[in-house]
């Protein structure tokens, strides 16, 4: 073939996929991310593999599910279990590398060439600016609340910024090799902070409503409780923060938006969108005020699953409406290989979208539905359990973490297909909602008899995705060939999109 295409994973952390103005939002969070979206391809059903930071990514690099990879927490890098992962494959191929932000993966700076990471309390080391440190001693002092009032230090002092300038500066000493680069931003992640002018752009007495507060904790049942209660205990004015924290957190995603322009303008410069890939996307999604709750934690709802993605670059199709597939961040890793046309790797369990990229024929049915997984295992923890919150990540009146030991306990698994989601544990509870009519999932339809039919088809559906998702490796070491298709597609070609 002829020379590879470079690559950039542009990732966000945290972003909830419905607060732009393409997925109809009313405020006009992302104005340029907005615009770039329709020059490629976009998905408004794209999910996360499990909605917290280090399994999200360890999926997307290795192209694995988290039960897969065995890193079910944000504490498990370095169980991270698979053959090769997307750097491996690039590297392989003659490609320079490089971390540009935020790493929380199985990731280690020797497999880059360069690395430049940075974290939601800011960086280390003495190559920062005074001003920087002093920054980043900011950011650590908040303890993942919101400010009040606006960051009092200059943009060129936020994570983004400093991210895309680290970013530009290593695209400028490449030389004609093809590249990777991964920008991965810290925000909109806690601690909700943001300077001027993006302090003020959306106030909070202008904010739009939640489509559920915190009364609808009641049908949501104890994990969702218990992440108010912890909240709570630590940041005694934990319901007065929320409009601000949602503010900001806006606010957040504007000054991404600028930055991602700004590194735009600077690839445009310099002639190197010509034979680009670029992915945007997230890890997975907010609260942002929904349920009364900020941060993540409990369970799988839409908020904190469903995340912004969209491709673009040579031969991707163009279109302002997004595509109607359900993928999910699994299928990053299979898609870029077969863009620079490398076999998948043993134990790849995501799909190529390079089909749908690229108008090409594909099964559609393979994407009419998307799965999803959550918890550690073993059993729930309830409030009754001696289990001390303090020895989990609560300091009262200083911090919490909302990913403790009884936001995760258990095991779920999720399935969306059309209007219908689907979620289940290992003790065979089961909660099935119609997003259309319930978006915020307030209403369980499990067990009605006037869905039967849809609740038996949707059983079916994620029993059959939850044993696609068992781990295939290792593979047979005598005699059996072990049967994948190159696609990883399980579905026959019994149709083909509309190109039109």
């Amino acid at each position: 073939m002829g020379q590879r295409p470079n690559i950039i994973i542009i990732m966000t952390d945290q972003q909830r996929a419905d607060a732009s103005r393409r997925e109809g939002f009313p405020l006009d969070t992302t104005p340029f991310l907005d615009e770039l979206a329709t020059e490629g391809t976009w998905f408004n059903g794209a999910y996360t593999v499990m909605p917290a930071c280090l399994p999200a990514r360890v999926s997307m690099l290795t192209g694995r599910w988290p039960s897969a990879t065995r890193a079910r927490t944000n504490h498990n890098g370095r169980d991270a279990y698979y053959a090769v992962d997307l750097i491996d494959v690039l590297r392989e191929q003659g490609y320079a590398t490089a971390l540009c932000g935020k790493n929380h993966s199985h990731l280690t700076p020797d497999k880059f060439d360069y690395w430049f990471e940075v974290g939601h309390t800011g960086g280390n080391g003495n190559d920062r600016t005074e001003d920087e440190k002093a920054f980043d001693r900011y950011l650590d002092s908040l303890n993942h609340r919101a400010d009040m009032q606006p960051t009092p230090f200059p943009l060129e002092t936020q994570l983004p910024y400093r991210a895309v300038t680290a970013a530009q500066r290593w695209l400028e000493t490449l030389d004609h090799r093809p590249f990777f680069l991964w920008l991965s931003f810290p925000e909109p992640h806690n601690p909700y902070q943001v300077p001027e002018p993006y302090f003020s752009l959306f106030p909070p007495e202008t904010l739009p409503p939640t489509l559920a507060d915190e009364r609808a904790l009641e049908s949501k049942g104890f994990k969702f409780q218990w992440t108010r209660h912890i909240g709570e205990v630590a940041f005694p004015d934990y319901a007065e923060q929320i409009p601000r924290a949602r503010a900001n957190y806006y606010g957040m995603l504007r000054l991404i938006d600028d930055q991602i322009r700004r590194f735009f303008d600077f690839l445009d410069a310099r002639g190197l969108r010509e034979n680009t890939i670029i992915v945007v996307l997230s890890d997975h999604g907010d609260f942002v005020g929904e349920y009364g709750l900020v941060r993540k934690g409990p369970e799988l709802p839409e908020v904190l699953v469903r995340i912004p993605m969209f491709w673009l670059g040579p031969g991707i199709r163009r279109s302002a409406e997004p595509h109607p597939a359900l993928v999910s961040l699994v299928d990053v890793m299979p898609t870029l290989c077969e863009a620079i046309g490398v076999e998948l790797p043993p134990g790849v369990q995501g799909r190529s979208l390079w089909p749908l990229l690229t108008e090409q024929p594909y099964p559609v049915e393979e994407f009419a539905s998307v799965y999803a997984e959550q918890g550690f295992g073993g059993l729930h923890y309830t409030a009754s359990d001696p289990f001390d919150p303090t020895e989990d990540g609560l300091t009262p009146g200083v911090a919490f973490d909302e990913l403790n030991g009884w936001s995760q306990s258990g095991t779920m698994r999720m399935l969306r297909r059309g209007d219908w989601k689907l979620v289940f544990d290992m003790q065979g509870r089961g909660q099935l909602y119609n997003l259309r009519n319930d978006p915020v999932e307030l209403c369980n339809l499990y067990d009605n008899p006037d869905v039967a039919g849809v609740q038996l088809q949707m059983v079916t559906e994620l029993l059959a995705w939850t044993l696609r998702a068992q781990d295939p490796l290792p593979y047979p070491r005598q005699r059996y060939r072990f049967k994948t298709d190159p696609r990883n597609y399980w579905s026959p070609y019994r149709s083909t999109p509309d190109s039109s």
